[in-house]
């Protein structure tokens, strides 16, 4: 599977995290992820994958989450109702978001980057 980067052009973080796989020659689909979000069934891909946990890809400093109160909803909410919350809005995502259909990443850490995505 091809790298899938979803990003927002305006994040600055995801500005450096684009800049850092194409100064390291990694290829990568660039999705604006307003625009073009990672589906409900991509979602549950990377859930069923990897062992991060989906609170973990909501973007908690976003005004969107603050103005969904999500802070105190999403413990009350099932997995399928946080996964249908998230693929609602691009800008709930945590981002930039990392998935070549086996690693992710969330947000943007050198360190991780060089661990994960120089050796794909």
């Amino acid at each position: 599977m091809t790298i899938q980067f979803f990003g927002y052009p305006k994040c600055s973080t995801c500005r450096k995290a684009s800049k850092w796989l194409k100064d390291h020659q990694v290829e990568f689909m660039d999705n604006h992820i307003v625009e073009n979000p990672p589906s409900k069934e991509m979602i549950k891909e990377m859930l069923e994958k990897t062992n991060i946990d989906l609170k973990k890809f909501f973007n908690t400093s976003g005004t969107k989450y603050r103005e969904l109160q999500l802070k105190d909803k999403l413990p009350n909410m099932t997995e399928e109702e946080q996964i249908e919350t998230l693929v609602s809005d691009g800008m709930l995502i945590k981002r930039p978001l990392v998935y070549d259909g086996e690693h992710l990443t969330l947000g943007f850490k050198e360190e991780e980057f060089e661990h994960i995505w120089k050796s794909v």
